[in-house]
């Protein structure tokens, strides 16, 4: 109990005054009694366990829905969202009766398409929601070798093209020679 007065007393929060007496003609001579209220947060029950993997072959998302029916939950997806919605009407348990209802939101990677995802539940009530990744294609194969030529200093190669021609012409006088033998050889008639 003190834990919870030191609690209150030094918590951050905000405060409003609230009069309990009307405002009027009185004001200026009845001090008028304030009482300070506290606003305190929200509280919310525990959100139902749940745990998303991202891994290199697929995006994987495993929920606790233990306390609904297969009937009672929707899986779907939205955009590049999964939503998943689960609700019942009231039920009695050890306390009473409860009701309860969620939805879950998961935004989908960028390299997962929202047709692949697929569903299913366990027998102990555990939501398997996974899509496989897409592979990233490899670059194509069109392997070439690319030869490498040889630069040599200009002397070297104006040699290489005088030895060329040189070939040429001796190559053009052999034809020169074969065809006048082939002349004086064939009868002249």
């Amino acid at each position: 109990m003190f834990a919870r007065l030191l609690r209150d007393m030094y918590e951050p929060t905000d405060y409003h005054r609230h009069s309990f007496m009307p405002s009027g003609a009185l004001d200026d001579y009845i001090h008028t009694p304030y009482i300070i209220v506290r606003q305190r947060p929200q509280t919310t029950v525990a959100p139902r366990r749940s745990d998303a993997k991202r891994d290199s072959n697929k995006f994987q998302v495993m929920l606790n829905v233990k306390h609904f029916r297969p009937d009672e939950i929707d899986v779907k997806t939205v955009d590049n969202f999964v939503v998943i919605h689960g609700k019942h009407e009231e039920l009695p348990d050890e306390h009473g009766f409860v009701s309860r209802e969620f939805t879950r939101r998961y935004q989908l990677p960028d390299d997962v398409e929202s047709h692949t995802v697929t569903s299913s539940l366990s027998q102990d009530g555990v939501l398997t929601i996974q899509a496989p990744r897409k592979m990233l294609e490899p670059p194509p194969k069109n392997e070439r070798i690319v030869p490498i030529t040889i630069q040599q200093p200009a002397a070297v190669e104006e040699a290489q093209k005088q030895q060329q021609l040189q070939e040429q012409q001796q190559q053009l006088q052999e034809q020169q020679q074969q065809a006048a033998q082939q002349n004086s050889e064939e009868p002249k008639q």
